[in-house]
């Protein structure tokens, strides 16, 4: 059972993530799905990152499963920002990790 609700909201974001973005779903089907939410938080030197999965069945919550793990920051890089006046200026930002979902 602890291999299936990782394989499955893999599955899921697999599912969801295409480049034409035809089937962007707002909501769950909450009669019987796996939610998945990963983050990433930047901290001094090292990122956190979360991995949350919502079990829904029939209309409720029947598990939640939470991992926390601390991994290498990427560093910094370089980004131009505006403001609401329209000004423009480059800003140091940390980088983002890119999440790949693979389904066996």
């Amino acid at each position: 059972m602890k291999k299936i609700v990782p394989l499955l909201a893999a599955a899921t974001l697999l599912i969801a993530c295409n480049d034409t973005k035809e089937d962007v779903v707002k909501q769950p089907t909450k009669d019987g799905s796996i939610e998945a939410l990963l983050t990433t938080k930047h901290e001094e030197g090292y990122d956190i990152m979360t991995t949350q999965y919502k079990v829904w069945v029939k209309g409720k919550v029947a598990k939640l499963i939470s991992k926390t793990d601390t991994i290498p920051s990427l560093g910094t890089t370089t980004e131009e920002g505006e403001d609401k006046d329209g000004n423009t200026q480059n800003l140091v930002v940390p980088k983002d990790y890119e999440f790949f979902i693979t389904v066996k």
